[in-house]
């Protein structure tokens, strides 16, 4: 029997849970969101759904499928969280980007910018998925990327300043990364209607398929078809 993922994607305003392409939920997250408020929150809006094993995709630092820094944008505690011990479930942590990311994948070289509160990013190439912390690589003026692109410069600059800083950056960080295509995704990919030839606009639903690709495995060697970097 197929196993049924409930796909979890925290970002720092909303937490979306995702049980199939049209059994959606979510509530709100935010700088004051612990663990202990999010698996409150979490059995409570999961409550009449079946599932076998959870994907959760976490703003931050992933290694072995633990958390090793606080997100920025929310609460204290998550370093080293347990969550298949609190949600007593199969589960498989990866950073919020990198599960987006590997749901964009569709073959060659890509390299995935999330541009929502902060800046996602990830490289996927075959079958390997490597998560990216490019949000604090420095940029302009002394300052890191993130504040160039992330949701305080759109609300500073305005939209039409933004999406040239954008779209510059963007092209260089394709060239950098040897990439064949970037796609933008995040809340913020909505403001790009048209975009040049290699690149192209993500869609939030990608996180579904992402964390059902987590569990993928051979048919012949029962291995993980996606190894994580």
């Amino acid at each position: 029997m197929k196993k049924r993922i409930l796909v979890v994607d925290i970002g720092g305003t909303q937490v979306k849970l995702l049980l199939s392409a049209r059994e959606q939920r979510k509530f709100d997250s935010g700088p004051k969101m612990t663990p202990r408020h999010f698996v409150a929150r979490f059995k409570k809006n999961v409550a009449g759904w079946k599932f076998d094993a959870v994907s959760i995709g976490f703003p931050s630092p992933i290694r072995h499928g633990r958390i090793v820094k606080d997100a920025k944008h929310l609460g204290k505690g998550w370093i080293g969280f347990d969550f298949a011990k609190a949600l007593r479930k199969p589960t498989q942590v990866i950073n919020d980007a990198a599960m987006q990311a590997l749901g964009s994948y569709h073959g060659r070289r890509m390299l995935f910018l999330g541009l929502g509160t902060g800046l996602g990013s990830a490289l996927v190439w075959e079958k390997n998925l490597l998560p990216l912390e490019l949000s604090d690589l420095p940029y302009q003026d002394d300052a890191v990327i993130e504040k160039s692109l992330g949701q305080p410069a759109l609300q500073n600059l305005g939209k039409k300043k933004w999406m040239r800083e954008v779209n510059y950056a963007i092209a260089q960080l394709k060239k950098a990364f040897i990439a064949d295509y970037v796609v933008i995704g995040g809340g913020n990919a909505r403001f790009f209607e048209k975009l040049p030839k290699g690149f192209e606009r993500g869609e939030n639903r990608n996180a579904y398929r992402g964390g059902i690709r987590l569990w993928e495995t051979d048919a012949r060697t029962r291995q993980k078809k996606w190894r994580v970097l």
